[in-house]
Formats: structure tokens, sequence, C-alpha cells
């Protein structure tokens, strides 16, 4: 028997896929035109960075974009987890706020899933679907009956998750779920990017808030030393014992007693005059 030959330049593995399977079909008006839309959402999402926006509306934006770039797409939300405050939720539509409340009010949901796994979720027809008994059904209610969470996957971890609704049956397929994953690689990027400068920015004003508020405690510090004869370590725990007994912070504690040392100076002066 004669054995097939290897054409120079193509893996063995690859020849014997297109003798089975033949030449790939050409793509139809309808894949090309999705695959522009992609283009077009992915080419926005990267000149976001030179947008000025804070974090909140280049999140909307994103959800925006993904609308346009992922099939059948009604409307979409994104949630950013953060360590220190409450997760950060957007929305490109309000219809969408209402479907991701319930999801977190009663916690389940193919969000949910998507960012505690970091896997994509789809369902056709929520209102059946065994995965979330609860959820499944309320976003029946509300008309949304299909959805695409997609996780947002950096490597430092799961940035968050993008869901991404449609109110008709059964309409994100296969293609569509590859098309918002590719998506979801550039926007995840993106969106690291926006959290690590909006972090930073709040490092910053904290550091500024942190240095005024040790400026206020020193001048504090002067004032009863100068009132009380006393040195800065005990004008530094009288300072304290104000701020537990009044359980405010040392900060506001000191701001109170040089406002007090301003109102006695003027009211001083104006005695004097």
């Amino acid at each position: 028997m004669t054995r097939p030959r290897a054409v120079w330049g193509f893996p063995m593995a690859e020849q014997h896929r297109l003798r089975n399977e033949g030449p790939p079909e050409p793509k139809t008006d309808r894949a090309r035109a999705e695959d522009k839309a992609l283009a077009d959402s992915l080419s926005a999402l990267a000149k976001l960075s030179a947008a000025p926006l804070d974090l909140t509306e280049m999140l909307t934006q994103v959800a925006t974009f993904a609308v346009q770039a992922i099939p059948r797409a009604d409307g979409a939300g994104l949630t950013l987890l953060e360590m220190d405050r409450a997760d950060l939720i957007v929305k490109s539509e309000p219809f969408v706020r209402s479907i991701d409340d319930i999801q977190y009010s009663i916690g389940e949901g193919p969000c949910i899933s998507a960012a505690a796994t970091g896997q994509t979720r789809r369902s056709g027809l929520l209102a059946d679907d065994v995965r979330w008994p609860q959820f499944g059904p309320r976003a029946g209610e509300l008309g949304v009956h299909s959805a695409l969470s997609l996780p947002l996957l950096a490597p430092t971890g799961i940035l968050g998750a993008m869901n991404v609704y449609a109110h008709a049956p059964h309409s994100f397929d296969q293609r569509a779920q590859q098309l918002g994953e590719n998506f979801a690689v550039s926007a995840a990027l993106a969106v690291q990017n926006a959290q690590i400068l909006e972090q930073t920015a709040r490092l910053v004003d904290q550091l500024e808030k942190g240095l005024k508020g040790r400026g206020l405690i020193d001048q504090a510090i002067g004032v009863l030393r100068r009132r009380n004869s006393e040195t800065a370590d005990e004008s530094l725990d009288r300072l304290k014992e104000m701020s537990d007994s009044k359980q405010i912070s040392l900060a506001a504690v000191a701001v109170s007693v040089v406002e007090e040392a301003i109102r006695r100076g003027r009211a001083a002066q104006s005695g004097n005059d």
C-alpha cells in the first residue's frame, strides 16, 4: 500500500487534518461583520488608556464595547473585585443593574461562578438552568434569557468578570463565546492598568492626608505644651486620651485643639483692641 507523502513545511498532524477535513470554508458575510465588530471594539479599547476617565467611567466604556464586540448582546456589566473596599459594579444598560443586583443579593449566578472559577459561563435559557436555580427564574421574569459571563484574568489572578446578557433565548453560541473570550483578554489588560492607576492615585491622596494630619498633630502638641507647660510626649499622651474619650481620630482631636487656640487668640486680640 502506498503511504501518503509528507508535504514539506506542514506538520504531519496538520496534513492528516487537511486530508480528512479539506480546506476551511470561506467566511460568510456575517462572520466577516462579526470579526470587524470585534476589531473595532478592540481598537476603541486600546484608546481608553489615553482618555481622561476615572475608573468607573472606564469600566462602563469597556462594558459598552463588549456589547458591540459580542453578537446578539443586548447589554453588559462588569464587576471588578476590590481587596480593600466594596466591589465595583458598572453596566452599559439599566436592565443589567437589575439582573446583577439579583445575583449579588442571593449569591448565585453566572457572573459569580465565572469570577470564582476563572472559567466562562454560558446559558441559553436561564430560567431552566439547573446551575442557578434561584437566579435563573428571576432573570427570566425580567425578560433576560441568555447570559455569557467572562472572567477577567491577569497574571496576578482574577480581576473580576464581564457579564453579557440578551433577552432572546439561545443568543450566544460557541462563536459568540469565542469572540467574547478574545475581547476579554484585552479588556482584562485595560482594566488592570486602570485599576493600578486608580490605586496609585488613592495611595498618593492617603499619603498627602496623612502628612497633613501629622502636621496638625504637631501643631496641637505645640499648643498643649505652651498651655500646660509639659513635654511633647506628655502633650501627645493628652491628645491620645482625648481621642479615646471622644472616640474620634487623633487628627480630628488635633484639629479641635488648633481651632480652639485660634479662637482664643482672636478673642484675646479683640479684647485688647
